[in-house]
């Protein structure tokens, strides 16, 4: 059982950085989407998250940027503002007996919805999920700080994700928030 049900922003701070170590695979052509998912396909679950390029402007919004998908050592990034969400990958976001964990999926739906009808199917919001381990704090960077006493940066959260090429911080920031969903999901479940 976990024994620290908050932490502070102060103190996540002062923790080392969690770095991504797994592999990274950008999927930029959609020939490469159907690959990916077939790989994906495999697994039973997946860490899962999505990324928006910010506006500076009220009122002013993007369509969702790019979708991450993560197994124990290996990430895709669906860069949608590339090649839209391929028929494969939404029939995976659809598919009931693959777990996808992820943290705040309203958001997530909510910008999927603008690219697809397709209804998502077997997903796990970690956000409602931990309050059962006696974890009060609902963001990815303190759930992450209070089972790991690491921290996630956030520095690239902000950065232009329809860019024609993604950094390598942007890749490994990406990355690292999809594989972190399901690091916690799978800790939580073998306490």
């Amino acid at each position: 059982m976990i024994h620290i049900p908050t932490i502070t922003k102060d103190a996540i701070a002062l923790l080392p950085a969690e770095e991504y170590k797994g592999r990274i695979v950008v999927v930029d052509q959609k020939k490469d989407a159907l690959l990916a998912v077939e790989y994906l396909s495999q697994y039973a679950k997946v860490g899962f998250d999505t990324e928006t390029r910010p506006s500076f402007k009220k009122g002013k919004r993007f369509k969702l940027s790019l979708i991450q998908i993560a197994t124990e050592d290996c990430c895709f990034l669906f860069r949608l503002n590339k090649i839209g969400l391929p028929p494969s990958l939404e029939a995976f976001l659809s598919d009931p007996s693959i777990l996808k964990i992820g943290l705040s999926l309203r958001d997530d739906f909510g910008a999927l919805r603008k690219r697809t009808n397709a209804e998502p199917a077997n997903f796990l919001d970690l956000q409602d999920y931990v309050g059962r381990f006696g974890i009060e704090d609902a963001s990815l960077q303190k759930i992450y700080a209070i089972l790991f006493g690491k921290r996630i940066s956030k520095g690239q959260r902000l950065t232009n994700w329809d860019a024609d090429a993604l950094s390598e911080s942007q890749k490994k920031y990406a990355a690292l928030d999809a594989w972190a969903c399901l690091v916690i999901y799978d800790h939580l479940n073998q306490e």
